[in-house]
């Protein structure tokens, strides 16, 4: 082959390489602009999402000590893993049996997203004594539509309280009283602070807490978590004294009275009272028709064996 006739068939093959390669950035370029396009589309259904998780990082620092702040970092994580599961409903999971005050809050929502938010709430009522976890993926799952609904922070809080989620259960508790300018469930709160260790604040949450503002049980029981406060600290008569009044009467039988004897003999025991405790967890055993406690158990083995 002549000189000249290779020299035109390299230039035909240049610029054939040329049109391949000017095709293939097209290409790239498309995909990559389909891509962000994409993940630009993927941000906007997920923002009412990642606006949840900012402000649970919020309300979490508000509540946290500055050694903290990692922890809460961490927890946000953890939320935004979570919410991005969507946990299956049972079928009898439905807006119907909450109470009242719920569907009432519920309706400031858009009803698409009130039926939905609804639903789970209701699985998380049914599963909270028998999945506790379960319950808290859907409390979490209502919460990361409707987070600015105080009762929907208010059973996201009592669901991580049952899993044994303190920091948050706290977190969302506290958020929720701010929304409803409520007493809140102080007694919860201070048993979550009793949990993560600091039952000094427990105390304090008892001594601001409005007890006129309180329904009788919430009042023993936010007692009872103040007299265990006062037993984590070591000061164990004063566990005892806080647990006293006019209610703490072997003759009453109102709902609360069993748990009220047995945390009463529970401290007069850890106190070195052991005659009376004996007598108050068999007073907690006559007065426990559901057999919820092991009062009468735990006054036989206080007592003196033959």
């Amino acid at each position: 082959m002549a000189a000249a006739e290779v020299t035109a068939v390299d230039a035909v093959d240049a610029a054939v390489v040329v049109e391949v390669e000017a095709v293939e950035v097209e290409v790239v370029g498309a995909e990559q602009a389909a891509t962000e396009e994409s993940a630009e589309a993927e941000a906007v259904d997920e923002s009412g999402d990642e606006a949840a998780v900012v402000e649970a990082a919020v309300d979490a620092a508000e509540d946290t000590e500055p050694g903290e702040v990692a922890a809460v970092e961490g927890d946000a994580d953890e939320r935004a893993f979570t919410r991005a599961r969507t946990p299956e409903l049972p079928e009898d999971a439905d807006i119907s049996i909450l109470d009242p005050e719920v569907k009432q809050e519920l309706r400031g929502l858009p009803k698409g997203l009130a039926e939905i938010v609804g639903r789970h709430l209701a699985a998380a009522g049914m599963l909270i004594d028998s999945e506790p976890e379960l319950a808290l993926e859907h409390a979490r799952y209502a919460r990361s539509k409707a987070a600015r609904v105080a009762v929907v922070r208010e059973a996201a809080g009592l669901a991580a309280y049952h899993a044994g989620e303190w920091a948050e259960a706290l977190s969302e508790l506290r958020a929720a009283r701010r929304m409803s300018h409520g007493a809140g469930h102080v007694a919860v709160m201070a048993d979550c602070e009793r949990a993560l260790g600091r039952p000094e604040r427990a105390i304090e949450l008892a001594r601001e807490a409005q007890v006129s503002l309180l329904s009788p049980d919430e009042a023993v029981e936010l007692r009872i978590v103040a007299a265990g406060a006062r037993r984590d600290m070591g000061q164990l008569d004063a566990a005892v004294v806080a647990l006293q009044g006019d209610d703490l009467d072997a003759k009453r039988r109102d709902p609360w009275s069993a748990r009220l004897f047995y945390a009463y003999a529970d401290n007069l025991e850890a106190a070195g009272r052991t005659e009376e405790a004996v007598k108050w967890f068999l007073n907690a055993a006559q007065a426990d028709d559901d057999n919820e406690t092991d009062a009468a158990e735990r006054a036989f083995d206080l007592s003196p064996q033959d």
